[in-house]
């Protein structure tokens, strides 16, 4: 029977097998556990090297979870997956382990306190090893930079809504806080922390709001304008210079709605006839009621033509139709008087209808296009 001459320093046994003749990896400590016996080796074996108890720190209020110096949104209620994966960043398994499964059960305790029980298997030295481990994870409710800030008040950027010459409606107000939340919610969707609205106030003659960047302000007048038409102007004031002598400009954006607003009666006085505004967006567009022909007009440095308001397409009445006279002219009943009179006859009038919309003002009596026809433009 052949010896190695080797002997476990530990317990005095020798050892069927000599350290020398184990394959030394580059890099590896000289130490005596590379000497040991299996049985010396096992005794002071841990296959997990596990953390006593682990904090997740999770925003009370947006429920965001602190991941190395960052917040991070998950959008969770349940935070036993989050548990699961920082228990998992945290455990270590032996160097030496081959072969290493693990399973993990959580326990919720109660709302801020989960019990991890988790079970590895492993191959260490040709032997089959397992051990068992409970971590205790707590659940830090905490106040996120972002919150904080919100909270705080801070804002970099104001919005003023306001409109030419006439207060914004309140379709409109509730149309630019639309696109305002829509705007803001997709760029926190990428990720953005910074993008939040500190607050929002309607007055009486439009709506204020204060947003977090300057960036983000500006994209927030130029959608606006974009989809309900008019201009924005914006101006800067300096807040104070951060500590690299940086100044820091709290910008203003002023949007400016159109004068006329889509659906509006307007009569430009020049010898064509009232107008039925169909868009707002670029220049003027409408339709004429006394021919039914297209209306264009440009504007002016952001500035809307000049014309005299006249009403709504909502003001309109339905009448009726009592004859068509010719080419150019109908008779309607006045729905006021209940007297035939005799109107222009537009394109889009349809002569086989027994009533039709009509639109009383200082211009005159005349016959309105069908709801579809006058507002083809959004």
């Amino acid at each position: 029977m052949s010896r190695s001459g080797a002997f476990c320093p530990r317990c005095g046994e020798e050892m069927s097998e000599s350290p020398t003749d184990r394959p030394e990896l580059p890099g590896a400590q000289r130490d005596s556990e590379r000497v040991l016996c299996d049985a010396c080796y096992f005794q002071e074996f841990d296959l997990v090297d596990a953390p006593e108890e682990i904090q997740v720190r999770v925003c009370a209020q947006c429920g965001a979870v602190h991941k190395g110096n960052r917040w991070v949104d998950v959008g969770a209620e349940d935070y036993t997956d989050i548990a699961v994966e920082q228990v998992s960043e945290a455990l270590g398994i032996h160097v030496d382990a081959q072969s290493v499964a693990w399973q993990v059960a959580p326990e919720q305790v109660d709302k801020n306190n989960i019990r991890m029980h988790a079970e590895f298997s492993g191959v260490v030295r040709g032997t089959p090893v397992t051990e068992e481990v409970v971590v205790p994870v707590s659940i830090s409710r905490q106040t996120c930079e972002r919150c904080g800030k919100i909270a705080g008040g801070s804002f970099a950027s104001i919005v003023q809504v306001r409109a030419e010459g006439r207060d914004p409606t309140d379709e409109e107000v509730a149309r630019a806080k639309t696109i305002t939340e829509e705007y803001v919610a997709a760029r926190e969707a990428t990720g953005s922390r910074n993008a939040f609205i500190t607050e929002t106030k309607e007055l009486d003659e439009g709506l204020n709001m204060k947003i977090s960047t300057n960036k983000l302000g500006q994209g927030v007048a130029k959608r606006i304008t974009a989809q309900l038409g008019g201009s924005y102007s914006d101006s800067k004031r300096l807040i104070t210079e951060d500590e690299d002598g940086q100044k820091l400009y709290r910008m203003s954006y002023a949007v400016r709605l159109p004068k006329y607003q889509r659906g509006e009666v307007i009569d430009p006085e020049d010898g064509g006839g009232p107008v039925l505004v169909r868009s707002i967006q670029g220049n003027l567009k409408g339709t004429r009621l006394v021919t039914g022909e297209d209306y264009e007009a440009s504007f002016e440095e952001s500035e809307a033509p000049d014309a005299t308001r006249l009403g709504f397409r909502e003001d309109g009445e339905p009448t009726t139709l009592v004859a068509v006279e010719d080419e150019n002219a109908v008779q309607v009943l006045d729905p006021d008087t209940f007297e035939s009179k005799t109107v222009p006859r537009p394109e889009y009038l349809d002569t086989d209808a027994d009533e039709v919309p009509v639109i009383k003002s200082r211009a005159g009596l005349h016959v309105l296009p069908e709801d579809d026809e006058s507002e083809d433009e959004a």
